[in-house]
């Protein structure tokens, strides 16, 4: 039976500025800094060991347009890596690496093909025989919004057809750009063995058989891209595919919240917070964690005084400084939780009746939002809030209300 091994990762984003986050200590900000060469590494101790024929990049490989020579500089050595062993590597880009512009570029070993801007097709030959073809395309220019899918047209002569391609799927909501766009059916009606997709930067397939597999980006670089963040060996045979992810990332992004229920003093609460890290050290090498406490009573007012000034954030943190596997909370926060019985408020008054209607049917929130997300300082720093995290808006703001009105 005729058979494939190959690695599908995408969103490298090699040499993100990881923006916003200068504040955290030199030796951790260093190490983030790092990450995303550190995770292509770990990609290419993966591709080496699990002994692929091939590697496939589906876009965005640089985290902009200028390709740092540092970023290029760490990309050639790990393809020399590849290269030494016999891996190929087939790359496309994408909207924040694409062709367009000037830059100073370096050389790279041979084993490495780069799509160029008209969609075209490679050729990939085991030493038994086997053929691959690799279709894709690589950015232009940094908006495509065209339907790049309606050219993906199999050539014959070839064992196994795997598309590459850079894009936006039609079907499903998104923080990213909607470039490249597609839907699910178009993929499948194509006949392909594998769909290498890039640019959603959280891990999905789409679809089990024939595969279409979203691997995510390599590293989290911001509390949006929580979690687990890797790349996929795929083995590909007549018979179908078999996928297996591997992390890659070498700090992670991560949440976690606390019940403070039982909680009776400030300890209690810092010993929670302590275990809550302990937790994630012994998951990650590095991670970067948001602690939320729930039902915290309302008579714990010294241990809420603590969480609002920030001390018992610096405390968490000041045990950190020195650790090697660091976990470092970088937000702290609670929640008081207001339980509310709407039908008898309603009976109580119909002033509650008209709050919960308008509570219920309020969609203005974008325009309530928009003078920071627009500010022209801002705008460069924040990306927009995503659904959930409009839906969290939305509950703490009628929470606050709530508990406001009852107070009085």
């Amino acid at each position: 039976m005729k058979q494939v091994r190959f690695l599908h990762t995408a969103d490298l984003h090699l040499d993100s500025p990881m923006v916003g986050l200068r504040h955290l200590p030199k030796r951790i900000f260093e190490k983030l800094q790092e990450s995303t060469f550190q995770a292509l590494r770990n990609m290419t101790d993966a591709a080496i060991s699990h002994g692929v024929d091939f590697v496939v990049i589906a876009g965005d490989l640089y985290d902009g347009e200028d390709r740092s020579i540092r970023a290029q500089a760490a990309f050639r050595n790990e393809m020399s890596r590849l290269d030494d062993v016999g891996i190929k590597v087939f790359v496309i880009h994408g909207n924040h690496d694409y062709l367009g512009g000037h830059r100073v570029g370096l050389d790279f070993p041979g084993n490495v093909h780069f799509f160029k801007a008209e969609l075209a097709t490679a050729v990939f030959e085991k030493e038994d025989g086997t053929i691959v073809h690799l279709y894709g395309f690589s950015y232009p220019d940094r908006h495509v919004t065209e339907r790049w899918i309606e050219k993906y047209d199999l050539k014959e002569g070839s064992d196994f057809h795997i598309g590459l391609l850079h894009g936006h799927m039609e079907e499903e909501s998104s923080d990213h750009g909607r470039y490249a766009p597609f839907r699910l059916t178009e993929l499948l009606e194509k006949g392909y063995d594998y769909w290498a997709l890039g640019h959603i930067h959280k891990a999905a397939i789409l679809n089990e058989q024939p595969p279409v597999v979203y691997p995510g980006n390599t590293q989290g670089r911001n509390r949006k891209e929580q979690g687990k963040k890797g790349a996929y060996i795929v083995d590909l045979t007549e018979a179908g595919a078999a996928l297996k992810f591997f992390e890659t990332a070498a700090v992670t992004w991560e949440e976690t919240v606390i019940d403070g229920t039982g909680a009776g003093s400030f300890n209690d609460i810092y010993e929670s917070c302590r275990i809550a890290v302990e937790k994630k050290r012994r998951e990650s090498k590095g991670a970067l964690l948001s602690i939320r406490i729930d039902g915290m009573g309302t008579e714990l007012l010294d241990v809420k005084e603590k969480i609002d000034n920030g001390e018992l954030l610096e405390l968490l943190q000041e045990d950190e400084k020195d650790e090697e596997s660091f976990v470092w909370t970088y937000r702290l926060s609670y929640v008081e939780t207001v339980t509310v019985n709407r039908a008898e408020l309603i009976r109580q008054s119909d002033f509650y009746q008209e709050l919960f209607n308008t509570i219920d049917q309020y969609n203005d929130l974008d325009e309530a939002i928009s003078t920071l997300f627009r500010h022209h300082q801002a705008r460069r720093h924040l990306s927009g809030p995503t659904e959930n995290e409009k839906h969290e808006l939305l509950d703490e703001a009628e929470q606050l209300l709530l508990k406001l009105l009852l107070k009085n």
